[in-house]
């Protein structure tokens, strides 16, 4: 079988045509880590290249290098450098790629400086205070409080929008990975940003949860701005590659539970998943993701009705097993599950933790890998072995020949 035929097969429920289950991590590699493991002896030469970015500085990733605004939007910067690491230590081929609305796209505006601080306008639109005692830096004004806010940086991403995301530029970033996608030589894992991550993302937390009751004809439009740029822009990039999977990134909640409530997610997310669900799954895209750390389990009824697959990266430590919450949801999938910290305290606690997971392995319908990056201090070894065994249990429970019962 060749990568996208093993991912697919592996997200089913179904082992018909399956040589092995897919192995695949959930998330790009941390930056920490991967130094750590340079220091061991494994160098790709991963963080040469690219680096991960603190806004307002920067997008979420960037190359270490000069480049041209429109590749922070067309983002293929992680592509080649986590492909190789990945593939490197023996996962299975995927091209990750991300495609960023142009909100980062203002110039550094100095508003007000002093021996003690100087206040700017970022990056990203936010006016903060920074203290030249290097303190911590704290918001002045986010980009957006109201409509009024809001209609003007409506209208300068716009601008931002065409000017920079063309048909010549999608093809630069994208199109270099068209034949190897359409030879399924690997798979294609695209990440956009969700409903509940693009309006904090612009309004801050605090302001974006009293926003659902103060401005919620805002929060809409915010909504109702992105799943039309996304229509008109991924259906370019679709037509180029096609992604396996497309995960959101969302988010929204944390150890205790999420930060809304069900019926808030039903009004200001489901509409616009309903909608654009059914637009990617028309192109190609077999599964459809939310990406949320926390415990999301009191979503997972929304999640399911507004049409998305599963969930990554399933944070154990937050307290959802993922072999429990099969048991009372057996139609959701999980790309994650496995405890990261496991893999720290050495093979023992690596098979213990594979033992947990054989049930929801052996239904399928689940990539089990780490739930979220592997942390800065896991030794290399140990993780050798982490990946080693999973492909072993992975073939052992997921292929053609196996019963699922």
């Amino acid at each position: 079988m060749n990568a996208w035929e093993r991912e697919v097969a592996t997200l089913s429920f179904s082992n018909e045509g399956l040589d092995r289950g897919c192995i695949e991590e959930s998330m790009y590699p941390w930056d920490k880590t991967v130094a750590n493991w340079a220091e061991q002896g494994y160098d790709t030469g991963f963080l040469k290249q690219v680096h991960f970015a603190t806004l307002p500085t920067d997008n979420l990733y960037a190359y270490n290098e000069p480049y041209e605004p429109w590749q922070d939007y067309y983002n293929t910067m992680m592509a080649e450098p986590v492909f190789r690491h990945e593939t490197g230590l023996g996962w299975d081929p995927v091209i990750r790629i991300a495609f960023r609305i142009p909100f980062i796209s203002y110039e550094e505006e100095i508003r007000e400086e002093t021996d003690e601080y100087v206040i700017k306008r970022d990056r990203d639109g936010w006016i903060r205070k920074y203290p030249k005692d290097g303190s911590l830096v704290t918001p002045v004004k986010p980009v957006v409080t109201c409509m009024e806010d809001w209609l003007e940086y409506k209208a300068h991403i716009q601008e931002q929008i065409r000017i920079h995301l063309t048909p010549e530029n999608m093809e630069k970033a994208y199109g270099r990975f068209r034949e190897g996608c359409k030879n399924k030589d690997f798979v294609v894992r695209l990440r956009v940003s969700g409903f509940f991550w693009t309006p904090r993302f612009l309004m801050g937390n605090e302001e974006q949860l009293y926003a659902y009751y103060d401005e919620p004809e805002v929060l809409q439009d915010i909504c109702r701005f992105v799943t039309d740029v996304y229509k008109e822009h991924l259906d370019g990039i679709l037509k180029i590659v096609t992604p396996s999977l497309v995960f959101f990134e969302e988010d929204l909640s944390g150890k205790t539970g999420p930060m809304i409530s069900p019926d808030i997610f039903e009004e200001f997310m489901t509409p616009y998943y309903k909608e654009i669900i059914p637009f990617l799954r028309e192109r190609g895209v077999q599964n459809v993701i939310m990406d949320t750390d926390g415990d999301f389990t009191i979503m997972i009824p929304k999640i399911l009705e507004c049409g998305l697959d599963g969930v990554l990266p399933v944070d154990v430590n937050a307290g959802v097993d993922i072999v429990k919450v099969r048991e009372e949801f057996p139609t959701l999938k999980f790309i994650g599950g496995f405890n990261k910290l496991c893999i720290i305290e050495g093979e023992e606690a690596i098979e213990a933790e594979l033992d947990r997971l054989r049930p929801v392995i052996k239904q399928g319908g689940c990539i089990v890998c780490t739930d979220h990056q592997a942390a800065p201090h896991t030794p290399l070894e140990n993780y050798r072995y982490y990946s080693r065994r999973l492909k072993e249990v992975v073939a052992e429970l997921r292929n053609e020949s196996v019963e699922i019962g």
